[in-house]
């Protein structure tokens, strides 16, 4: 019983606290004063301090340094700024400043426009409003249920759908008015429903009630955001997280119209935060786990195969396999598993091979580091390894002082808070938010697979003497194809993700990347590539524009770090230059735009065979390639090129 009532009293705090993070210094007032004092950029020191559980008032306080920090014009670099305009019909003046302060937490320099309150349909409808005018990057749509219609219609099936089509016309005008008025990304909230109901448990079932309304508007909201290429918030499932009669506080509802308990402020700010955050490619892509107490109790090294806890019908057994079981599941959706622990590698490698409650294998690990070495310098191996950066991984680990370290020496990694009882690790992992997404395609589900591919790929360069050798050995072949319906997803995700590899990191919505695949002027290109070991999927995105007569300006260029090394950057230019020529272009222009992450290819168009025609103090270079007698280097690949007639374009 009194395990119970501590489960009982571990529920609220774990979201209300965020306890993923850790706990703020006691002299956090002190280390705001001193912001901007120190060696380190205001921006990381801002990052550094976001970095903690900070209550409502901590978050209030830091807002107000980061907004000082960019009303004096100091730059807040690493931060990315986003412009979020939030349109609501509840009071979210007291929710703004924790907005600003949490996506600090996630690298985001965030500004918030916010119109009178109750002003959603003139704000998205008239061209010169407030938000229209503001261009912001996104408009949330922070509605409650209470500002929509819904007047009952108890037991009458037709009559209910044509509500909900009513809520979700009035929805789409909304958005409607935004894309023609500003062009901003949308995002939608669920509706969080009321706790009352009028049959109780029936309540779902019979048409026309308020339950049954919203259960249907939001299942219909979620497919429209979907297929538009919008964003949706699940509010509802937050709330219901946490329990509705917790999140619907009547009385500040009566008093001052505030949509939720004021108790959720930091954690629905963090996911707003962590929103924006996957809409920028900022979310996290491996999860690197510890093994002893973490993905099983005990020690191996000294408990033996027979001494772990992994089994079934055993609480704390069944506590590390749960930890297994979101591992895999996630690893299924596409994130990366990789291991670091200090162990003899042998030993390590015994459960997985022949513990039969095991549910995680070694098949599942992309790079298994286990050996004496510290954490941190562990992880540097995984990034490297799997050609990511370290803003990439997630790292689990119950001992307290491994992640201390691991936060002191690789601030970039995130390292979640663990309770002392294991079987609330997969609940915090989870509810830290790390690989939220805001949009899926299935080449998603097989991003784990590729990167276990390269893994192998990396181990046979070892062995093979030479890099044309090595090249050969993989029987590559690449393919090309403009810009596709079927692709756009992923087209889209490949250019708000990559940072290392792309030339200018320009971000394009889904309607902006509809619009450049059906322009007849834009020559566009997706690329794949496949080898003996596997299919990598698509690798790199281009977008060329027309810039005077006979000159094409290559907007975008990016790649995935993945396939570096096999010369994919030189097969892309040749496939440019044979649509170029046909199409009567004799001129390639392209610009290098530095930012904290992509001077892996600050050489990229000196490489290429491009001159340098200008550059700028800021480090941005302008680069210029004649297309009559062009002829970059070749690699080892069959080319398969399709698609390009049906946009008028040549095949290659």
């Amino acid at each position: 019983m009194a395990a119970f009532k501590e489960w009982i009293g571990t529920m609220n705090p774990l979201y209300t606290e965020l306890q993923w993070l850790p706990r703020p210094p006691q002299d956090f007032s002190a280390k705001l004063k001193a912001l901007g004092t120190g060696a380190d950029s205001l921006g990381r020191e801002i990052l550094a301090l976001a970095s903690f559980g900070l209550d409502v008032s901590q978050l209030t306080k830091l807002a107000k340094r980061i907004n000082k920090a960019r009303s004096e014009g100091n730059p807040l670099e690493p931060l990315s700024p986003f412009r979020l305009a939030v349109l609501s019909n509840a009071t979210i003046d007291f929710i703004v400043p924790a907005l600003v302060a949490s996506a600090a937490r996630y690298g985001i320099s965030l500004e918030v426009i916010h119109p009178p309150f109750d002003q959603v349909a003139q704000e998205a409808l008239t061209p010169g409003s407030f938000v229209n005018e503001s261009k912001p990057d996104a408009v949330l749509f922070a509605i409650d249920y209470r500002a929509l219609p819904l007047t009952l219609s108890i037991g009458d099936a037709d009559a209910s759908a044509a509500k909900v089509q009513g809520i979700l016309g009035y929805l789409k005008a909304m958005q409607g008015g935004i894309k023609s008025n500003c062009g901003a990304l949308c995002i939608f909230q669920t509706f969080a429903p009321p706790v009352e109901t009028l049959f109780g448990s029936l309540d779902r079932s019979v048409p026309g009630t308020i339950r049954s309304l919203l259960d249907s508007v939001n299942r219909e909201l979620a497919e429209f955001v979907a297929s538009s290429g919008d964003v949706l918030f699940d509010v509802a499932g937050l709330a219901e997280t946490l329990g509705l009669a917790n999140w619907h506080n009547t009385e500040l509802w009566n008093l001052g119209k505030f949509p939720f308990a004021d108790e959720f402020i930091p954690l629905y700010a963090d996911h707003v935060g962590r929103t924006i955050a996957a809409i920028r490619g900022k979310s996290r892509k491996v999860l690197i786990l510890d093994l002893d107490n973490t993905v099983w109790g005990g020690v191996i090294g000294d408990d033996g195969l027979e001494g772990i806890k992994i089994a079934q019908g055993d609480a704390r057994g069944e506590a590390h396999l749960a930890v297994q079981r979101m591992a895999l599941d996630l690893r299924r959706r596409g994130i990366v598993l990789a291991v670091s622990s200090k162990n003899t590698d042998e030993i390590a490698r015994t459960p997985f091979e022949k513990h039969p409650e095991m549910l995680l294998k070694l098949d599942d690990i992309a790079v298994f580091q286990a050996n004496w070495n510290d954490k941190a310098t562990n992880i540097r191996a995984i990034a490297e390894e799997l050609s990511l950066g370290l803003d990439s991984m997630v790292f689990l680990d119950d001992n307290p002082v491994e992640r201390g370290l691991v936060r002191q020496l690789l601030p970039q990694v995130a390292v979640p808070e663990l309770p002392e009882d294991p079987a609330y690790y997969a609940r915090t992992l989870a509810a830290a938010g790390y690989f939220e997404s805001v949009a899926f395609a299935a080449e998603d589900l097989k991003r784990a697979g590729f990167y276990q591919d390269n893994a192998k790929r990396a181990s046979l360069q070892k062995q093979v003497g030479g890099v044309d050798a090595y090249l050969a050995s993989l029987d590559m072949t690449i393919t090309f194809q403009p810009f596709d319906a079927t692709s756009r997803a992923r087209i889209v995700q490949l250019i708000n993700k990559s940072n290392q590899y792309n030339l200018t990191t320009r971000r394009y919505t889904d309607p902006e990347v509809t619009e450049a695949e059906n322009d007849p002027e834009v020559f566009t290109l997706q690329v794949r590539l496949a080898d003996s070991f596997g299919d990598n999927g698509m690798i790199s995105v281009v977008i060329c524009r027309p810039r005077e007569a006979g000159a094409w300006d290559i907007d975008t260029w990016l790649m995935s770090c993945r396939v570096l090394g096999r010369k994919v950057e030189h097969m892309v230019l040749r496939e440019i230059l044979e649509h170029a020529r046909a199409a009567g272009i004799h001129k390639l222009a392209g610009v290098y735009k530095p930012t904290e992450k992509n001077a892996l290819v600050v050489d990229h168009y000196v490489r290429l065979g491009f001159t340098k025609v200008a550059a700028e103090e800021s480090g941005l270079t302008r680069w210029e390639l004649l297309v009559d007698g062009a002829e970059p280097d070749s690699a080892p690949m069959r080319i398969v090129s399709i698609g390009f007639e049906a946009k008028g374009q040549t095949i290659a």
